[in-house]
């Protein structure tokens, strides 16, 4: 695995690769739109370059934290960029008294979210136009 500077983002920053790798179909608004409110956010560079971000925060009951816009660009997949960013995001989360992390990751990602302690809580499902998902969460 490569090593990986990761450092807080403003959440602006995180829109144009999770735009383009997530969610090509919405405009940058919308996306916008579904971040939550103060999300706390973190991406991960390679000699200077971003190459995964990730957002988090408070979502749901009292202590609820949800990870949200995971994305990795495909040349650094597979080398810890995107293990380093989650691993920052939940760390965020349980400093902010966290007692779950929870997110609706994409099938293809899971391993990568079981890594990181969340274990599965859904059956799959489908979201419209994204794919494939499992409801999964980290209790602490």
């Amino acid at each position: 695995m490569s090593e990986f500077v990761v450092a807080e983002l403003a959440a602006e920053a995180t829109r144009p690769m999770r735009h383009a790798i997530l969610r090509p179909h919405q405009a940058l608004e919308e996306l916008a739109s579904q971040e939550p409110p103060g999300a706390f956010a973190v991406g991960a560079f390679e000699d200077g370059e971003l190459v995964a971000v990730g957002l988090v925060g408070p979502d749901g009951e009292p202590g609820d934290w949800r990870i949200r816009g995971m994305a990795t660009i495909p040349q650094a997949r597979g080398r810890g960029a995107g293990s380093a960013v989650l691993a920052a995001l939940i760390e965020h989360a349980a400093a902010g008294g966290a007692r779950r992390v929870w997110c609706n990751a994409r099938t293809p990602a899971r391993s990568l979210y079981e890594r990181a302690g969340l274990r599965v809580v859904s059956e799959e499902f489908e979201l419209p136009m994204i794919g494939p998902h499992y409801l999964m969460e980290l209790v602490r």
